[in-house]
């Protein structure tokens, strides 16, 4: 199939998945999780090829962690299917119900977005993730992964599609896989048929999307994460933290790249952190180089998603400054504070414009899992529709139902009948409209 007729079934199948019940989905979700755990074998051959060719290309370290898969990532994977599974139903919610008058009851309920197009790189678990909350939230998916893991996602894709069409007729061509580099620019320019792209992956990626689409386009391009170390912190958890959201996993997009340290605390704060970070290039600025010996850092720096064990420092003289500078440099993205000081954690919660704030704990748990979401498609910076980790919530929209008994506009228009506007209790979870 071309990359038109792959979007114009997938339109098509939209409109038979989105009225999926839940128990369908659901038996959907377990055969998958059965077949990843059965066809495991075949998917570490497949990712041992991938390896071979990264490591011939010499594709870069950070990409290469996210690339590899092992016994142990693939029961998380499996887990993980199985984690969606368990999640509650987000189609066919009432989210509003009023009485407009006897008899006229008008619902806003949610409903799944359509066709969404997501292009990402270097993680065949993602296209698991993916997949699978797209499947509950009755979406269609078109998946587009780095050529990096060509083989670990075209078997992948073919375990996850073949369990979903044996349990119903209604899953064939929910799914569908899209390879080389010219096909994206093709899927960019179907806005007809597809209702929302995600890409997932560098910020160049990100932002070459964004500029070549009509489509609207879901995501964040950068991931220039801070932590504030405030002046009344507890100085040793403000080490365990900053490892923690430095170390852990430094090639993703919720570590930290930036750490703020308020004057009055960084004397006794910066030698002991710098005991704990060995191995970690350290950058400051001219106050930094004062009391621990590190790079200078550049204004570059403060913009710079390092994506690697690489760490700027920038000693700040109040929670203002440390509030500016995150607001001036960073992505909006996760930024946290440590502080005893309750007042001053609330002022920071509150002024940092971003998808995620913490208060005394790593920026790491900025995840859809973490978050139980039970994964994420991605993570949204923007405003408008969804933003942070975007689970299965952030994967519907809605649309209004009116029900009435043979009512007409010109009553109420001429004054023979007046709306009642009446709220009414709107806690029904019921799959309105779902088979």
């Amino acid at each position: 199939m071309t990359v038109l007729e792959q979007a114009q079934a997938a339109k098509a199948a939209s409109f038979r998945l989105a009225g999926a019940s839940t128990e369908l989905k659901d038996r959907a979700l377990a055969g998958i999780a059965e077949a990843l755990d059965r066809g495991r074998e075949r998917i570490l051959e497949e990712n041992r090829k991938d390896q071979e060719q990264a490591r011939k290309i010499g594709l870069k370290d950070s990409l290469f962690k996210r690339l590899v898969l092992t016994d142990k990532k693939i029961d998380q994977i499996v887990e993980s299917v199985r984690d969606v599974q368990r999640l509650e139903d987000p189609v066919g919610r009432t989210l509003l119900a009023r009485e407009l008058d006897q008899g006229l009851i008008l619902k806003k309920i949610t409903v799944p977005i359509g066709v969404i197009g997501v292009i990402f790189e270097s993680r065949p678990d993602a296209l698991v993730q993916i997949s699978t909350l797209c499947m509950k939230s009755g979406n269609v998916v078109i998946l587009k992964g780095g050529s990096e893991a060509i083989h670990s996602n075209r078997i992948l894709f073919q375990l996850i599609r073949g369990a979903a069409e044996e349990t119903d007729p209604v899953f064939k061509d929910t799914l569908h896989l899209v390879e080389t580099r010219e096909q994206i620019g093709e899927l960019l320019e179907l806005d007809r048929w597809i209702d929302l792209m995600i890409p997932r992956g560098s910020n160049e990626l990100v932002r070459r999307i964004q500029e070549s689409t009509r489509i609207p386009v879901l995501g964040h391009a950068d991931g220039i994460c801070h932590l504030y170390v405030d002046r009344d912190a507890d100085l040793e958890m403000a080490v365990e933290v900053a490892v923690d959201a430095k170390c852990q996993y430094p090639a993703v997009c919720n570590a930290i790249e930036t750490l703020l340290v308020h004057a009055e605390a960084a004397q006794g704060y910066l030698p002991r952190l710098a005991k704990c970070l060995e191995g970690v290039e350290l950058r400051g600025d001219e106050r930094t180089r004062g009391i621990i010996k590190v790079k200078a850092a550049t204004e570059e720096d403060w913009r710079t998603e390092y994506l690697d064990l690489t760490l700027s420092i920038r000693v700040v003289d109040s929670l203002e400054a440390a509030v500016d500078h995150i607001n001036t440099y960073g992505s909006h993205h996760t930024d946290g504070i440590v502080t005893r000081d309750e007042e001053a954690a609330r002022r920071f919660l509150s002024d940092v414009d971003s998808s995620s704030v913490m208060w005394n704990c790593s920026t790491r748990f900025s995840d859809g899992f973490r978050y139980g979401l039970g994964a994420e498609v991605g993570i949204s910076t923007g405003k408008i529709h969804a933003r942070g980790p975007v689970g299965l919530e952030g994967l519907t929209s809605t649309k209004y139902v009116l029900e009435g008994g043979g009512q007409i506009a010109a009553d109420y228009a001429g004054g023979a009948k007046r709306f009642t506007h009446r709220d009414l209790p709107h806690g029904d979870t019921s799959s309105t409209g779902q088979r």
